[in-house]
């Protein structure tokens, strides 16, 4: 089975979902192709894209909720948005691509392949199976103006949301949002502390800003050792902010106890070797962590998604979400400080995330290939 799986570099998140699909499909002896699919328009127009969104997000955070909220709207009057319009240009890229390989089916963890793929679909061209992947825990504006084949949504909780919104029940699988397995492992904490060169003896507090380093980890990381300072640790995963992790490592280069880093490919031995995590609320972010079972502390969120899987998580009792800096300093402190607590959280994770949605996806592909390939047709 040949698999394509299309991304967009809007954030890590998409990337790692689709990455965690790519693994799971190569370990099972099939192909996985992943890419982001700007790409096909050239390198620059990608490039650029990302650029829009990271800087937007990082400086101007307001601005992008403004934008969400105004996409959702639109998405509530309109069935097809200047979302869809702009994401039509991409079909005269990505259909010689995909005359040229012979996929069986693809997957796009990322709103903006779907669109193209729709309007495609519409103007009558032959695809083969087309799956979208949500990787937030909300239905976002303009899932409903697109025709995939199936859906995957984050958690049956959301089904309805998905049905009011637009989305025909029998397309959408509740299958949750895919994370790597490596998240899923057991480590030994020790040992994960001994390869990253962490203490033994003490906590680790965990401060992330997602892949962009978003939010004031600086202001929290301030207030967190003004208040553990000498007593416990704190690790800062600082993504491809360079200008925050150059500022942190500078301020906190005499504190043995204090750890600045940048981007990573480790982050599930970092979340195995720390004891609470904050970080803003993610959709990939917060699935990761909750895997791994790890209590959580949410941070300010970008306001859009982010703001509602803030509250999926809070109302699923997976997480806290504390308000100001101060707060979410006091009450992470607080929440480590009651195992009962700790216990009820990361059960309340294991109840709600299993952490094998890659697994299930690939299954669901693995059915239908075999289906189709008994009535003689493609998948």
């Amino acid at each position: 089975m040949k698999v394509l799986i299309l991304s967009c570099k809007t954030g890590g998140g998409h990337d790692a979902a689709g990455m965690a699909l790519k693994e799971e499909l190569e370990s099972r002896g099939h192909e996985g192709v992943l890419f982001d699919y700007l790409v096909l328009a050239g390198q620059k127009v990608s490039e650029t894209v990302g650029d829009v969104y990271v800087n937007t997000v990082k400086k101007t955070p307001h601005v992008f909720g403004a934008v969400y909220s105004l996409g959702m709207a639109v998405s509530r009057l309109t069935r097809k948005s200047p979302v869809y319009y702009v994401n039509s240009k991409m079909a005269k890229y990505l259909g010689p691509y995909l005359e040229k390989e012979n996929f069986d089916a693809i997957v796009m963890p990322h709103l903006y392949p779907a669109e193209t793929l729709t309007y495609m679909k519409r103007k009558g061209v032959s695809l083969p199976l087309t799956v979208a992947v949500m990787t937030d825990y909300t239905c976002i504006p303009f899932w409903e103006e697109t025709d995939c084949d199936y859906y995957i949504v984050p958690h049956r909780d959301l089904l309805e949301t998905c049905v009011k919104r637009g989305i025909p029940r029998e397309k959408l699988l509740p299958f949750g949002i895919p994370v790597s397995r490596r998240f899923r492992l057991k480590a030994d904490k020790e040992k994960a502390r001994e390869y990253l060169g962490f203490p033994k003896d003490r906590k680790i507090f965990l401060l992330m800003g997602g892949s962009m380093g978003a939010g004031d980890l600086e202001k929290l990381t301030e207030k967190l050792w003004k208040e553990i300072g000498g007593l416990e640790g704190i690790a800062v995963i600082c993504g491809s902010n360079k200008k925050i992790f150059q500022k942190l490592k500078k301020r906190y280069e005499e504190e043995k106890d204090v750890f600045i880093i940048g981007k990573t490919r480790q982050m599930e031995l970092y979340m195995k070797a720390c004891d609470i995590i904050y970080t803003k609320p993610g959709g990939l972010t917060s699935t990761e962590a909750a895997v791994s079972r790890i209590p959580i502390v949410h941070t300010a969120p970008i306001p859009g998604c982010e703001s509602a899987n803030r509250r999926f998580f809070v109302s699923h009792k997976m997480s806290i979400a504390p308000r100001s800096a101060e707060e979410q300093v006091e009450e992470g402190i607080r929440l480590l400080e009651s195992p009962e607590q700790v216990r009820a959280m990361e059960e309340a994770q294991k109840n709600c995330i299993s952490g094998r949605a890659a697994e299930k996806i690939v299954d669901f592909l693995e059915e239908r290939s075999d289906h189709c390939e008994e009535k003689g047709k493609r998948i």
